[in-house]
C-alpha cells in the first residue's frame, strides 16, 4: 500500500521544472478563454458574491472575509462570503465554475483546488479549463496538533505511540483531498505509521471534535489552530514547511523533528469563471494586490501565521498546474488511488 516518498520527490521536482513552461500555458489558456471585451465602467455596480468551498471558520474562510472587507472597500460594493461547503469543496467549486462570467461571482480556492484531480476520478469541473486565476492571496504551513489527552510532546514521542498501537488513533481533516488530509497522508507514508482518518465537511467541525478530545489530532493551518493552541486546548507538534512559523517559533518543522524530506505548504487563492473579461480580472487583480499591501491586513495575516502573496494571474496559474502534478505524485506514491 505504501510506496516511497522518493518517487513522489522525483515527480515533484519533474513537476516543479515545468514552472516556466507553465506560464507561459497558462498565458495562452487566459487569453483563449477570457471574454476581450471591455469592462461596464460603472463595475462593479451592484454586490459580489465571494464563495467559499469549505465550511465557516476555516482557513479558507478566515482569509476570504479578510480580503473582502477590504475589496469592499476597494470597489465601493458589498463582498459577501458565501459559504458553500461539500465533497471535498468540489460544490462550491462547481457552482463558481459554472456561474456567470461577469464579474460578480468569485472563488476563494484553497490547495485543494489542486489536489482534488489527484481524489477523484470524476470532478464536475476542469480546474484548468474553467476558471481564471486573479491572484494568489495568501500561503501558510500546516500544524499538526494533538489533543492535550495525547500521552505525546514531540512528534518523535506521537510516532512511537502510533507505531505501538497501530490503528487506534485518530486524525481529523477537513475532508477527503484537502490539504490537511493529503499532508497527513505524507506524513503517514513517510514515517511508516497507521492513523485512522476521520474526515469532515471543513476545517470547522473537524477542529470542534479535535478540541472536544473526540478525534487525537489534526494537521490544520496556522490560521484555524493558533487560537486553540495558544488557549492550550490543543498541543502543537511540528510545522509542515520548510521553516519554523514567525507564529510558532518554538515548534519545530516536521522534517527538523526527524521525517526527513517533509514539506506541505497551504496556499489560498482568488478566481472567476472562465470567460469573465480580461478587463475585470484585472481591476479585480489591482484591487486584490492593494488589499494585501495594507499594514492591518498584513498584520492580522501575519498574526495567525500566514503571508500575504499577491502575485499575477499568470504566476497564480502556473502554480496550481504544478501544484496539480506535485500531488498526483504525492497520491500515488503514498498508495492512494482516485474514488
Amino acid at each position: 500500500m505504501r510506496a516511497t516518498f522518493f518517487k513522489a520527490a522525483a515527480a515533484m521536482a519533474c513537476a516543479g521544472s515545468l514552472l516556466t513552461h507553465a506560464l507561459d500555458a497558462q498565458a495562452q489558456t487566459t487569453a483563449q478563454s477570457a471574454v476581450q471585451t471591455a469592462a461596464p465602467a460603472d463595475y462593479p455596480s451592484r454586490s459580489i458574491r465571494l464563495v467559499v468551498p469549505s465550511a465557516a471558520g476555516g482557513g479558507t474562510d478566515i482569509v476570504a472575509r479578510l480580503i473582502a472587507q477590504k475589496l469592499s472597500a476597494s470597489l465601493g460594493q458589498q463582498v459577501f462570503v458565501d459559504n458553500r461547503p461539500g465533497a471535498g469543496q468540489m460544490i462550491g467549486i462547481d457552482q463558481v465554475a459554472k456561474a456567470a462570467p461577469d464579474g460578480y461571482t468569485l472563488l476563494m480556492a484553497a490547495s485543494t483546488l489542486a489536489l482534488n484531480p489527484a481524489m477523484y476520478k470524476t470532478v464536475p469541473y476542469d480546474t484548468l479549463r474553467d476558471l481564471a486565476p486573479i491572484s494568489e492571496v495568501a500561503s501558510l504551513p500546516n500544524v499538526l496538533v494533538v489533543h492535550p489527552s495525547v500521552p505525546a510532546n514531540t512528534l518523535p514521542e506521537l510516532l512511537a505511540l502510533a507505531k505501538a498501537q497501530p490503528g487506534k488513533l485518530t486524525y481529523a481533516s477537513a475532508g477527503v483531498g484537502t490539504s490537511p488530509h493529503m499532508s497527513m497522508e505524507l506524513l503517514k507514508d513517510l514515517a511508516r505509521v497507521d492513523i485512522l482518518h476521520v474526515p469532515y465537511k471543513g476545517t470547522g467541525p473537524a477542529l470542534v471534535d479535535v478540541v472536544a478530545g473526540q478525534v487525537s489530532m489534526m494537521m490544520g493551518n496556522t490560521l484555524s489552530v493558533l487560537p486553540h493552541i495558544k488557549a492550550g486546548k490543543l498541543r502543537a507538534l511540528g510545522v509542515s514547511g520548510t521553516a519554523r512559523s514567525a507564529a510558532l517559533p518554538d515548534v519545530p518543522t516536521i522534517a527538523e523533528s526527524g521525517v526527513a524530506r517533509y514539506e506541505s505548504v497551504q496556499w489560498y487563492g482568488l478566481l472567476a469563471p472562465a470567460g469573465t473579461p480580461v478587463a475585470i480580472i484585472n481591476k479585480l487583480h489591482a484591487t486584490t494586490v492593494s488589499a494585501l499591501g495594507d499594514a492591518d491586513l498584513k498584520k492580522h495575516l501575519a498574526a495567525d501565521g500566514a503571508e500575504p502573496v499577491g502575485n499575477s494571474p499568470d504566476a497564480f496559474g502556473a502554480l496550481i498546474r504544478v501544484e496539480i502534478a506535485k500531488w498526483k505524485a504525492v497520491a500515488a506514491a503514498a498508495g492512494i488511488t482516485p474514488e
